[in-house]
């Protein structure tokens, strides 16, 4: 089968698929920012519609947040945008991508700069609503072959990746479960390398409640919050490297008031990575017997918010067939693709989770997200959306095989 007529209509898009992403990065959609997700999500819903299939906007699950006073209460994140196509074909590919960014909406950085030199700098533009370019452009050049028909696929695109997936995660389970190929859409490293295998992560949360006292008159009858979350610091950094490779880093402390009052509230926010499964029950046990000591203090109680929600994403046998698809299919085009570990996680890895063969970094070449720094390589946009189309015309085609599942982890 000739390829080539079907990857030069996208190299023919290149104009207006950048034109597109500009018109994306400006909508603001923050994890947060409700309205300008619901923006992005008729945006989306509206671009892909050419493409066919039966779309649905589906709530997410609300998450439960601490407050900075300690409360908890329940937070709801963007809708999801799902898209199936022939779903009752022998064969599924999963596309998995997130239209919101960490760019909350009073953020300074909400404009797109082109820097002259090749590279477009601009919120989302490589994280990852370049990769949403990507997939669509890819996806719509399959669709003109004739071996579409061949194999169904589903799009999600969720709205709270850059928090989690709290909200998403469960569907995002449930769509893998029943595909045999994943493909996400971050980006790539600058110089096109792929991510393999991927560390697990979890957030928690821990209240630390004592008693306020007035620190001249009375400071013996106060229980000091800051000082038992201190402790609480210093025991749960000194986890690091308890097992290999898995890393506490203590993000956010909250608490304490005037000067002359003892503290009766501080919140320490953390999060945890690691590289096996089992690193999780190792944390976990480690997290709770501290938790109890804590409690133990008198006029201290200390309670215990959050979990793992990203389980590690192992190197396995299908995951390395699917990597070499993936670079069998650069090679075709001209490119020369590596992958490497990372520390870094996403949907890649709750998808994995379910035992489906998954390559996340499809998306557009670029660095310094989360900054307002952030950018991405103009030319990458075709070139990958080229890269995932070439990857869907050799599995529907049957010039590549599709790599077997692993079993859930």
């Amino acid at each position: 089968m000739d390829y080539q007529p079907l990857l030069s209509r996208i190299d023919q898009s290149r104009a207006s698929l950048l034109s597109l992403l500009e018109e994306w990065a400006m909508i603001n959609s923050g994890s947060t920012h409700r309205e300008g997700l619901a923006t992005m999500a008729r945006q989306l819903t509206q671009t892909f519609h050419p493409l066919g299939g039966t779309a649905e906007l589906i709530e997410a699950a609300p998450l439960q947040i601490v407050t900075s006073g300690g409360a908890t209460q329940h937070q709801t994140a963007g809708q999801i945008l799902r898209i199936r196509k022939r779903p009752a074909a022998d064969r599924q590919v999963l596309l998995v991508g997130h239209m919101d960014t960490v760019f909350p909406a009073d953020d300074l950085f909400q404009t797109c700069t082109d820097l002259g030199d090749g590279r477009l700098q601009g919120p989302g533009v490589a994280d990852m609503k370049g990769g949403l370019l990507v997939m669509f452009a890819a996806l719509r050049a399959f669709e003109a072959s004739p071996v579409a028909d061949r194999i169904g696929w589903e799009v999600l695109i969720n709205g709270d990746e850059e928090t989690g997936s709290f909200g998403s995660a469960h569907l995002i389970a449930e769509s893998a479960t029943r595909a045999h190929v994943g493909l996400g859409f971050e980006p790539s490293l600058p110089d096109g390398t792929l991510v393999g295998a991927r560390k697990g992560s979890g957030n928690f949360t821990l209240v630390v409640r004592g008693r306020s006292a007035h620190a001249g008159r009375e400071p013996h009858l106060g229980r000091n919050a800051i000082t038992a979350a201190a402790r609480l610091t210093l025991e749960l950094d000194a986890l690091n490297g308890g097992r290999p490779g898995l890393t506490v880093n203590m993000g956010k402390v909250e608490g304490g008031g005037a000067l002359n009052v003892v503290p009766d509230l501080a919140i320490l926010r953390l999060n945890v990575r690691m590289q096996e499964p089992a690193d999780q029950n190792w944390f976990q046990a480690r997290l709770d017997h501290l938790v109890t000591n804590a409690n133990r203090q008198d006029g201290i109680q200390v309670t215990l918010h959050g979990r793992f929600s990203r389980p590690p994403k192992a190197m396995t046998p299908g995951l390395r067939q699917l990597l070499d698809l993936v670079q069998d299919c650069g090679r075709d085009l001209g490119l020369s693709l590596s992958d490497q570990p990372t520390g870094g996680c996403c949907d890649g890895n709750n998808m994995a989770a379910t035992g489906l063969p998954t390559v996340d970094t499809l998306g557009v070449r670029g660095a310094h997200i989360h900054s307002a720094e952030e950018y991405m390589i103009k030319d990458s946009l075709t070139e990958r959306a080229k890269l995932t189309a070439l990857i869907l015309l050799k599995l529907a085609s049957g010039a590549s095989p599709f790599p077997e599942r692993e079993r859930p982890s």
